[in-house]
């Protein structure tokens, strides 16, 4: 039971001291290589991840898919598996994969839900929304795209498998956290807004924020969050209006 997979999982960090020992730990007796790509922390995360075992690797940052796409490159194994530096394997999905790899494997690609867990709380809200990701995959086969806003992995076709078991997602520290995180995310995505029809954007800006209000409160069920679901769904909607504000504001 104790044996480690022939995995290598990287890791993404910068500044990530204070949560990327869960994220190792959910994996230390999992996998027998842990990457950690750090693009420039100063709080002592490659210390952290050092003295973990992991192999510890600087490269510079140029959006999240070429950040990956490095990690890739660095890895001894075929088999990768990918989790950001706020992200834990839970205890099941670590059985679940353990027992994949005791069998005859039936895919190159295995996704999974990655599911938010509010600050301060211990598990995930009731009926959370989630993102499907493929996370464990074989590079033989398909790799994370290059995009630097976007970070998935390409399939090229082939079948992807879903595991039955969750990676957990604390996303965010402080709803402080959550404005900075979101305000330098959509800086990012400006220039994205220039392939979108201009008077449909424009549209936007004015229906932007009370539509995404209603999807992140009530379509990703943010209102099972209380007070901090309903304030979560009140800073994501802004920052979907903003991105478009200051799209227009550039253009001045």
């Amino acid at each position: 039971m104790n044996d480690k997979l022939p995995i290598s999982c990287f890791i993404i960090a910068q500044n990530e001291a204070d949560r990327i020992t869960k994220t190792i730990e959910s994996v230390k007796d999992l996998v027998n290589e842990i990457i950690v790509i750090d693009s420039g922390s100063t709080d002592g995360t490659q210390e952290v991840a050092e003295n973990l075992g992991c192999r510890v690797l600087y490269n510079k940052w140029n959006g999240f898919g070429p950040q990956k796409r490095f990690g890739e490159d660095c890895a001894k194994n075929k088999w990768l598996l990918n989790l950001d530096a706020d992200e834990y394997l839970s205890n099941d999905l670590q059985i679940e994969i353990r027992d994949l790899f005791s069998k005859n494997l039936e895919s190159n690609f295995y996704s999974m839900e990655v599911i938010p867990i509010y600050p301060n709380w211990k598990r995930p809200r009731w009926f959370s929304a989630h993102h499907l990701c493929v996370r464990l995959y074989n590079i033989d086969f398909g790799r994370f795209s290059d995009s630097e806003v976007h970070d998935s992995v390409e399939t090229n076709l082939n079948r992807v498998i879903k595991l039955n078991n969750p990676i957990l997602h604390k996303s965010v520290r402080s709803f402080t956290h959550l404005i900075k995180k979101e305000d330098d995310y959509i800086k990012m995505q400006i220039d994205s807004l220039k392939k979108k029809n201009k008077l449909i954007l424009f549209l936007r800006l004015i229906f932007e924020f009370p539509l995404s209000f209603i999807k992140y409160y009530f379509i990703r069920r943010h209102f099972t969050g209380a007070l901090t679901g309903l304030l979560t769904a009140l800073i994501l909607a802004f920052f979907r209006w903003k991105r478009i504000y200051l799209f227009f504001k550039k253009l001045k």
